[in-house]
């Protein structure tokens, strides 16, 4: 998710995004004619951020100079747009395999995913899995939370974004990749009870607490 800056703070980024190796607080002041101490003040807020970083310059003559750069969290501030991208590559491979083959193909790259996280859920109860697999989910904006399942024994989440709505519209097998990575990650079959590809108001989720 973006972080919120102001539109002083953008202008600055934007500098540095055109400037890759670094400008000084001299130069960031001037070319927005505004003073030293005001670009001072909104280093602070982006530089906690992680936005930029500070570099040393050593000139020929007289004291060495403090650069600032952009890094790469700084970058990534700035939209980018993957869905055109991401559409070839799956209309692609969807003309390649079959309709079965694809949809085994997202269940894996979901599963792969649960794999790597797997250390964050190890000796975690079902609840607590739950709650993990939640706050990483909602870092990766998919808007999720527990619903209430009306059955002690089952245990429901709702997600209010899907992350590729745009894709999923034409390629409803990736919903497989969430239902990979959920059940990994809970080690728990999830069932899909509702899908926003599919004209529903959130993706809703059911697991039972006890396996069979």
């Amino acid at each position: 998710m973006l972080q919120k800056i102001s539109s002083r703070q953008h202008q600055i980024l934007k500098l540095l995004l055109d400037n890759r190796k670094g400008l000084s607080i001299d130069d960031i002041a001037k070319a927005l004619d505004i003073s030293r101490t005001a670009v001072q003040q909104h280093f602070v807020a982006i530089e906690n951020e992680s936005f930029i970083k500070k570099n040393t310059l050593n000139k020929t003559a007289g004291r060495p100079v403090t650069i600032y750069a952009i890094t790469d969290k700084g970058i990534n501030y700035f939209p980018k747009q993957y869905a055109w991208f991401s559409e070839l590559i799956l209309s692609d491979l969807q003309e390649e395999v079959s309709p079965e083959r694809f949809k085994g193909y997202m269940h894996r790259l979901g599963t792969r995913l649960g794999e790597k996280l797997a250390d964050q859920f190890e000796g975690k109860s079902l609840e607590n899995r739950a709650d993990t697999l939640i706050s990483t989910m909602n870092e990766m904006g998919y808007q999720v939370e527990k619903e209430s399942s009306g059955d002690a024994e089952k245990l429901n989440i709702k997600a209010h974004n899907c992350v590729y709505h745009d894709l999923a519209l034409k390629h409803n097998e990736i919903c497989e990749f969430d239902l990979a990575l959920m059940s990994t990650l809970l080690h728990r079959e999830v069932k899909q009870l509702s899908c926003m590809a599919k004209g529903d108001c959130a993706c809703s989720f059911q697991v039972k607490k006890k396996t069979n």
